[in-house]
């Protein structure tokens, strides 16, 4: 359905290039309250339609299931690199586009193509190879205990702000071996490169200082953790290379993390189709993970490309060098997809597709299997604190993330806490023993108000018995 054009071929309407043409708008308010409707304008256009991801920045997005997995599946037609997107390297696109840390080229395996790609994802799947699955699951289950403690005896939460936020930055610090002082600039970085209404050029700067002082640190003390295995692989990675792993690493490992776990809590507890079996003791977990990667994934609209020359695509002309995003969330949901039984279905497009696919779908998947299962095991009867559609929904055109998720439930306590049998006991993937339980501290009054960067400074510190 790919078919290359002569390099002069006029544009048709419709194109980023054409001044006049109208574009969805995939950021602001409405677009993050009601994305679906978006989305079916959109393949009103065809596969492929024009959008606006932030103000003058133009693009194409594919909402189709089958075309997207051309795309993903032909790196021969379409690269990665971002230094062939034409609107930014001529300035058309301003350097300080919010969009742009998002896009803008890195020299790792997200962005690079054939044998670099190759050389720099081995270096990841190889040294994310070595965590064990088992001790990884102990790890997160004693996380969502401590954090279930702190919060369990006052009947109520905010799962984004006390849980699904905080579980995987606890997770990534230990894995890699951050520091929490350096895991501060990171959480603040990635935050704030996904949000819409952040200084992103600052985030980025601040998330590079992180990644700089891991890798310094690292240099010095390595430890049996992923960043120091990354260092001694056969790759040979550069300082430069290690920190761009693993901003990739942490975007990936934090906030879409985030997303899959809160938005699989909000289907548990507000789905009649879930909510009912929680009522009977079952607990549906992997149906809803299953549900959400297909309905609600954590990452809606991304995996960008570029066609290496004019092609036209089932009918639209895009031009070499603009970007083409993939919907993973309209792919998913495309309305010529035969069927709708998703339970156990895992040829969704949530962790992409071809070369690029997630390296990490596996523990991620774990980890929020974990997150579920320890939380509906704890509080059985929790329900939602408002009515679903009063939930609100951060801006932002990659990401599909709540800003909120307020619950109650009965309230429980620590004592009531099931044992484990390796409480405290070392754990093969961290550079240190599991750290016994502390007596949780006062929640701090302005935690629900002050973002990501004062969750992680309160609990990781407060973790860390600092």
């Amino acid at each position: 359905m790919t078919t290359p054009r002569p390099p002069h071929a006029a544009a048709p309407p419709g194109c980023p290039a054409h001044a006049g043409a109208p574009v969805e708008r995939l950021y602001g308010p409405e677009f993050a309250a009601d994305p679906i409707a978006s989305y079916t304008r959109l393949r009103a256009h065809g596969s492929a339609a024009p959008v606006e991801i932030a103000p003058g920045v133009r693009a194409w997005l594919v909402t189709s299931y089958e075309i997207a997995l051309e795309v993903l599946r032909s790196p021969e037609r379409f690269s990665k690199d971002p230094r062939r997107w034409r609107a930014l390297a001529d300035g058309t696109v301003p350097a300080d586009s919010p969009v742009v840390p998002m896009m803008m080229y890195r020299p790792n395996a997200l962005w690079t193509d054939g044998d670099e790609h190759s050389r720099l994802r081995g270096a990841i799947t190889d040294s994310l190879g070595r965590v064990d699955p088992g001790a990884l699951r102990g790890y997160v289950e004693h996380s969502a205990d401590i954090l279930i403690d702190r919060f369990g005896p006052r009947g109520r939460a905010d799962l984004l702000d006390e849980y699904g936020a905080v579980l995987p930055l606890l997770v990534f610090n230990q894995l890699f071996g951050c520091p929490p002082e350096t895991g501060d600039k990171l959480v603040e970085g990635v935050s704030g490169i996904f949000d819409a209404d952040s200084d992103s050029e600052k985030a980025n700067t601040v998330l590079s200082e992180g990644v700089a002082e891991l890798v310094a640190l690292k240099r010095r003390q390595p430890g049996p953790d992923v960043t120091s295995w990354l260092m001694a692989h056969p790759a040979r990675l550069t300082d430069e290379e290690m920190m761009h792993q693993l901003v990739v690493l942490m975007g990936a490992g934090t906030e879409p993390q985030q997303n899959l776990i809160c938005n699989g809590l909000r289907l548990l507890v507000s789905d009649d189709r879930f909510a009912g079996d929680l009522a009977g003791g079952s607990m549906p977990v992997e149906d809803a993970i299953d549900e959400v990667l297909w309905t609600d994934p954590p990452i809606a609209n991304y995996a960008i490309h570029y066609p290496l020359q004019d092609i036209e695509l089932d009918g639209t002309l895009l031009r070499e060098g603009e970007p083409v995003l993939i919907s993973l969330a309209a792919a998913n949901t495309d309305p010529g997809l035969a069927g709708d039984h998703r339970a156990g279905n895992r040829a969704h497009l949530a962790w992409s597709a071809g070369p690029h696919t997630c390296p990490a779908k596996s523990p991620a998947r774990l980890i929020a299997t974990i997150a579920l299962e320890k939380l509906l095991e704890r509080l059985p009867d929790i329900e939602l604190d408002v009515p679903d559609e009063r939930l609100e929904w951060r801006q932002g055109p990659f990401h599909r993330a709540l800003a909120a998720l307020p619950v109650r439930f009965p309230p429980i306590s620590p004592a009531d806490r099931p044992s484990r049998r390796d409480e405290g006991k070392s754990n093969p993937v961290l550079s240190s023993p599991i750290p016994p339980a502390p007596t949780p501290p006062a929640r701090h009054p302005e935690a629900a108000h002050t973002g990501q960067q004062l969750r992680w400074n309160a609990l990781t510190r407060w973790w860390h018995g600092q």
